[in-house]
């Protein structure tokens, strides 16, 4: 599948995207569910792959008394996500060049920039570890041992004193990481798939959307969080669609803050 030749300077200064406006991430979701009824059958089993990982991940912490790591392995998912969607940009791409869907393959996203694909993404596991490794040490100062015991968790870590100090300290220590997260890979993945360009110039484009368009980046942060929130408390059911939703929002989040060549 051809992919677009970057021809533009990739310093700073002149890297173009796009203003916006402030209520378009609703569009981004309603063009993203045209896509998911488009491309139901693979765009939704693509979700069902995801979800069946996930609940088996879920189940392997709760069989070896890793509770604790349950809130870290949700995290991590919000930090991962635009490597898990690479499946939703292709679909969209496959879509939007009118191409069959069955040449859409998720092998050929990632074999389309490998190397860069591979370097944004070892980026986000390493902020993920290093949230992991924060929370440890918080942890460590104010509990014996890696973490409270499965019986007493909630009120030790939800009612108690030092509780509601760790759960402050790790809602500003996990913003921090979100936030940064959020930043380098909100466009950084699509244009990757799209474009034949380098990963570093493709994080300052994703760096500089949401700069200059910050009231409108932080709505699609919102909703993010809250379609993939409310997917993980249906234990993780809600996840099939609404990961696909994201997933294909996000490619036309790309097509809307970077221009074409």
């Amino acid at each position: 599948m051809d992919r677009t030749q970057y021809t533009g300077s990739t310093r700073w200064p002149h890297l173009v995207v796009n203003k916006i406006d402030i209520f378009e991430p609703f569009r981004w979701l309603k063009l993203g569910w045209k896509d998911i009824r488009d491309a139901a059958k693979d765009s939704l089993r693509y979700g069902l792959v995801i979800v069946v990982i996930s609940g088996l991940l879920t189940f392997g912490l709760l069989a070896t008394d890793s509770f604790f790591l349950l809130p870290f392995l949700v995290s991590g998912f919000f930090l991962i996500a635009p490597f898990l969607c690479i499946g939703f940009y292709q679909i969209s791409r496959c879509l939007e060049k009118e191409e069959p869907l069955s040449a859409c393959s998720l092998l050929d996203a990632l074999k389309s920039n490998h190397v860069h694909i591979a370097m944004i993404t070892g980026g986000l596991f390493i902020i993920l570890q290093l949230w992991i490794a924060s929370s440890f040490v918080l942890f460590s100062l104010l509990y014996e041992g890696i973490s409270p015991p499965l019986e007493s968790f909630f009120s030790d870590v939800f009612l108690s004193e030092n509780g509601r100090v760790f759960l402050m300290a790790s809602i500003l220590v996990g913003a921090f990481f979100a936030v940064c997260a959020y930043m380098i890979s909100v466009t950084t993945v699509p244009i990757l798939i799209d474009r034949k360009i380098d990963g570093f110039t493709a994080i300052r484009f994703s760096i500089k959307s949401v700069l200059q368009n910050i009231p409108a980046m932080i709505i699609w942060a919102f909703l993010i969080v809250l379609i993939v929130g409310l997917g993980l408390l249906t234990f993780y059911i809600g996840l099939i669609v609404a990961l696909p939703l994201i997933g294909h929002g996000s490619w036309h989040a790309y097509r809307a803050l970077v221009p074409s060549n």
